[in-house]
């Protein structure tokens, strides 16, 4: 079960940084849009994307979920990256996660094929957030 802080960070209009390892073990950050049920966190990528390949060799991962009006108030999640669904499910996942930070549905062209990613936390650490802040 994740941390109800995490989730409701997860769940809300808040951004993550993604940190994944190329095979040769140098990490890879970028920002991505996140979801969360009570037990794992959600990306949604695509599969010509290196952070997709990453996660196939390696599926150790970093996830840090930042407060939108507070930088100072986020989680890091590490886990790994134990599951992941695409097709139709994956790209009405993207379009749930563009209604959340744009209002509309995801208005870019896919290039590949959308892929969620499901991962597994292993620790969660907290700076400066609690429940009652969000």
């Amino acid at each position: 079960m994740l941390d109800p802080i995490t989730i409701k960070l997860a769940q809300s209009e808040n951004y993550a940084a993604m940190t994944t390892l190329f095979p040769n073990g140098n990490p890879q950050t970028q920002v991505m849009w996140v979801d969360a049920d009570d037990e794992f966190l959600f990306v949604n990528t695509e599969v010509h994307r290196e952070k997709y390949k990453n996660v196939e060799k390696d599926s150790r991962v970093s996830i840090l979920i930042w407060k939108n009006d507070d930088p100072f108030k986020y989680v890091e999640v590490r886990g790994n990256v134990v599951d992941s669904f695409g097709g139709k499910d994956a790209r009405e996942h993207i379009d749930k996660l563009s209604e959340k930070y744009f209002k509309k549905p995801y208005p870019f062209t896919v290039q590949t094929e959308r892929i969620v990613l499901k991962i597994k936390a292993s620790k969660e650490v907290f700076f400066n957030v609690k429940i009652e802040d969000l």
